[in-house]
């Protein structure tokens, strides 16, 4: 019996969730590294194996986006930062998405595009076409959103023979989270409660899209039409000075937000998503301990919780890398979780 070569993969960007996905990559025989590609100039050069604490994987991180456009790849794991943090002289994630499949690679990202539709025809024909024009597929399998937000209660909704309403909390302690860029940038943490507001807008937009699509998605796989998704936020400030693995956060200084999104039909919530992020959940109190968890309210009542992910960046990453092998076997198009095999860990499993 003659073995299936291995699937030749490119890593794009290697952040906080990068590097988790690159260091399984490279350590799992079912796939081989072909490239990889940096934004930071000090990764340029570099052997991406030694990058992630790993011996040399023999491929050198690049920072030339028409070299990895290049490359004979069969999937391209997709996980930079969003758009907006680069600013407005940078390639937004639909170019680029659209670049890679047109190159005929297929494309698993985590800036979204876990249900494309929400972002209207106009975007949904643009990646249609790169599909068709590189013979490939795409799928969002999200960070946050994702999996959580979207497969996790429909999934649940199997068993219900009535659904009056969905509600999921997630609640995550970033007290470990090493990057800056994510802690302090995006979401605000260490700020004043004055820089905070005038910076969280361009985060505002990019909440709101990524959460209306799981909104949207759970929705429309329930035969139900939302008339708009709603989103508030607020946030809470530090009564004391501490230290988390991405900086100092002072006293008087934003520690804490919580998010809602509701999807709404006449007035009423058909499903809402609260979100809760904290700088360390030990030293703020106010809203829900780290966590998940998954209220159907109808018949009958449901409730699932998961009361600890020990390394949340590790499963957004596994999530992306364990959906390769299906997207790949997947025909060309834009392919959501439902049009893909179940994605487990087979293929992860060590036995000592």
């Amino acid at each position: 019996m003659s073995l299936s070569p291995p699937l030749r993969v490119v890593q794009w960007a290697t952040g906080a969730v990068g590097r988790y996905s690159l260091r399984s990559v490279i350590t799992r025989p079912e796939f081989e590294l072909v490239g990889v590609l940096v934004y930071d100039p000090d990764k340029v050069g570099r052997d991406a194996g030694l990058l992630v604490g790993l011996p040399e994987a023999g491929v050198l991180c690049t920072d030339d986006v028409e070299e990895v456009l290049a490359l004979e790849a069969d999937c391209v794991l997709h996980m930079p930062l969003p758009t907006f943090y680069f600013g407005g002289g940078h390639p937004n994630d639909v170019e680029t998405i659209c670049a890679l499949l047109a190159s005929g690679k297929n494309v698993i990202t985590t800036t979204g595009f876990v249900y494309p539709k929400c972002y209207g025809p106009t975007v949904v024909d643009r990646l249609e076409a790169a599909c068709r024009a590189g013979g490939t597929s795409l799928h969002g399998t999200g960070v946050n959103p994702g999996f959580m937000s979207d497969m996790l209660p429909l999934t649940l909704t199997g068993l219900s023979s009535r659904v009056d309403h969905i509600y999921i909390r997630e609640s995550s302690d970033f007290r470990g989270h090493p990057s800056r860029q994510i802690v302090v940038d995006l979401f605000g943490f260490t700020r004043s409660a004055k820089d905070y507001t005038a910076g969280v807008r361009p985060f505002r937009a990019l909440q709101r899209s990524l959460f209306a699509e799981s909104v949207q998605f759970v929705a429309d796989n329930l035969g139900v039409t939302l008339d708009e998704v709603e989103e508030s936020d607020e946030f809470e400030l530090a009564s004391e000075e501490f230290e988390i693995a991405a900086g100092l956060v002072r006293a008087g200084t934003v520690c804490a937000s919580r998010w809602m999104f509701s999807g709404l039909v006449r007035g009423r919530p058909l499903m809402t998503v609260e979100c809760v992020y904290k700088a360390d959940a030990t030293r703020v109190a106010r809203w829900a301990d780290p966590g998940f968890s998954v209220h159907i309210e109808g018949v009958p009542q449901l409730m699932l919780t998961v009361s600890e992910i020990s390394h949340g960046l590790a499963g957004a990453a596994a999530h992306a890398v364990n959906s390769v092998a299906a997207l790949c076997a997947a025909p060309p198009g834009i392919r959501t979780a439902l049009d893909l095999p179940l994605t487990t860990g087979r293929g992860t499993v060590r036995l000592a």
